[in-house]
């Protein structure tokens, strides 16, 4: 079985979750988003934010991440199921990249995807796309990211 037949539209997975301290939040911006909400407690009080909130980039990081070690995953019981290891493509880009909420310091947030379409590639022969939906939501309830994006699938 290739792995495209099991790329299933509707279906959802658990990325995992991340816990945001203070410290990672100012560890990454310091360098890659050095912006004073981002590093300095007293100073993202007085921010639009009141308080100290991990970089939207971080957030993103934390679920490109985790979607990695989901693919990896899938790949491996793919194989461990007597098939070949998938070659997976890489992503032809993403949209509707959003930060919906800050991410607080002490915040845990718990991502998820799920695929909304697929469809042969026109322009890649042997290739298919597959589209995903992607969420990050906080210990509240509250979704504090998303994005839609795809990555290429091998159709045989």
């Amino acid at each position: 079985m290739s792995f495209w037949d099991l790329v299933v539209v509707g279906e959802r997975f658990e990325l995992g979750a991340h816990h945001f301290t203070a410290e990672d939040i100012k560890r990454f911006a310091a360098k890659f988003d050095p912006q004073p909400f981002h590093l300095d407690e007293a100073a993202a009080e007085r921010s639009l934010f009141g308080g100290l909130c991990a970089s939207g980039w971080h957030t993103a990081s934390v679920y490109m991440r985790l979607n990695a070690e989901l693919r990896a995953a899938l790949a491996r019981r793919h194989v461990e199921a007597g098939n070949p290891e998938p070659n997976f493509g890489p992503s032809p880009g993403i949209r509707n990249l959003r930060w919906l909420k800050p991410v607080f310091a002490g915040d845990t947030v718990t991502f998820r995807q799920t695929v909304t379409a697929k469809r042969v590639s026109n322009s890649r022969p042997g290739w298919g796309i597959a589209e995903t939906h992607s969420e990050g939501v906080n210990q509240a309830g509250t979704t504090v990211f998303e994005l839609d994006g795809s990555f290429f699938v091998p159709v045989d």
